[in-house]
């Protein structure tokens, strides 16, 4: 598992296993957000596991699961509010971190999204979706 740190609060990656959540405790994180939807590719675990792994691990989890279709979801200002809480430090995941990280961008406010999506594109995530 790599995490890329978008902020000193915010890490994001591609899939992980709910095998690693003990290791992202140990890191410091203490909430989770799943950004991948249920079967979008058949080797990967569930949501459900995902949550019995968090709960196991003392982590909070959330599934927030997006596609192109339902980006950027239906809940923005409870992901900013995750995203922007310093003191419980937030590991967001999809199939490779891009969808997090652009969920991060569009959460921000409107002054601070170019700076985000800035920080995002030099760490070399497409930015795309976050400029709908």
């Amino acid at each position: 598992m790599q995490i890329v740190k978008l902020t000193d609060t915010v890490g994001v990656s591609g899939q992980i296993s709910p095998a690693d959540l003990p290791a992202l405790a140990e890191a410091g994180y203490r909430v989770i957000i799943n950004n991948r939807p249920d079967g979008e590719a058949l080797d990967q675990p569930s949501s459900a596991e995902f949550a019995a792994a968090a709960e196991a691990a003392g982590l909070e989890y959330h599934y927030y699961p997006l596609n192109a279709f339902n980006y950027p979801g239906d809940d923005l200002g409870g992901m900013a509010q995750l995203f922007d809480d310093g003191e419980r430090p937030v590991f967001a995941f999809c199939r490779s971190g891009t969808r997090s990280t652009n969920l991060w961008i569009s959460s921000r406010e409107a002054g601070a999204q170019e700076a985000a999506r800035e920080r995002a594109r030099g760490l070399g995530f497409d930015v795309s979706m976050s400029q709908r």
